[in-house]
This record gives structure tokens, sequence and C-alpha cells, in this order.
């Protein structure tokens, strides 16, 4: 966007006025920018502790309920909870894996139970029926080592 014009007055007093107000509207419109900054970076960091909270809750609820709970977090948020990892046991083998969240291929908005039905035990892939993970839980770091084949 091109600069705006101000057309210099003719008069010096004028002149001297509108040097004056222009000074004041850019002192003005660097300490607006910066009180957003400021603000921006608190708003970003009760974002990312209300999306931590908001896993762990999840977490809690998982533990007392011991299934799939709807409403769960989103990727996103537990991505920035500081939850990169899921918890999964193989129905079959009750084998447990942690899976990378970050690896994922996934949409902004998909709910952790919506994977429930996606993930799979590499284990028993083989199988005639290969079954399903179940959920256990949101992790902010790996437990389980991963096997090798």
């Amino acid at each position: 966007m091109a600069p705006k014009y101000h057309p210099t007055p003719v008069s010096g007093s004028h002149r001297k006025a509108l040097q004056k107000e222009l000074r004041a509207s850019h002192g003005m419109a660097r300490m607006l920018a910066d009180q957003s900054d400021e603000l921006r970076s608190k708003a970003d960091a009760l974002i990312r502790q209300a999306d931590r909270l908001l896993c762990e809750s999840w977490n809690e609820r998982m533990w007392a309920d011991g299934e799939p709970i709807d409403p769960s977090p989103t990727v996103d948020q537990a991505l920035n909870g500081g939850f990169p990892w899921l918890e999964i046991e193989c129905s079959r083998c009750r084998i447990k894996r942690d899976v990378s969240l970050a690896e994922l291929p996934h949409v902004d908005s998909t709910c952790i139970h919506d994977l429930a039905t996606r993930l799979r035990c590499e284990r028993c892939a083989n199988a005639r029926k290969r079954p399903l993970a179940t959920l256990l839980q949101l992790m902010p770091r790996r437990r389980h080592a991963e096997e090798a084949p």
C-alpha cells in the first residue's frame, strides 16, 4: 500500500504543526504495535496453558471412564499443549506403544478420539483382521521404545 500523501501547508507554522502531528502519529502507531505484540504473546501463553489443561483433563477422564471420550482435544491442541505422544494398546496382543501425533497426517480439527479407528498394531498387521488399537492417554514424552521387527 502506498504511503498516505499529506499536502505540505504553505505557511511555516502549519508545516511545523503537520510535522508534529505526523511524529505523534508514528509514535502512537509504534506504541500500539508494541502493546499488541505484548498482548498477543500473553494470549499465546494462555492458549498453550488452556490446551495443556484440556489434555490433562481428557487423560483423567480416560483413566476414570476407560474409553475414548468425546469430546477430546484436537491433535493441534495436544501438540500446542505439550502432549506430542499418544499411548495406545493393541486389543489383540496387549502390547503398548507410543504414536507421535506430529508425524500423523491430520487436518487441524482432527480430534484425538477420532484416531481410535485409524490406528492399528504394526505387530499384528499380518493377522486376518487387523485389530484396533485402544487409546490410553496423551503423554508429554515417549515411554515405550519402538520394537525391532
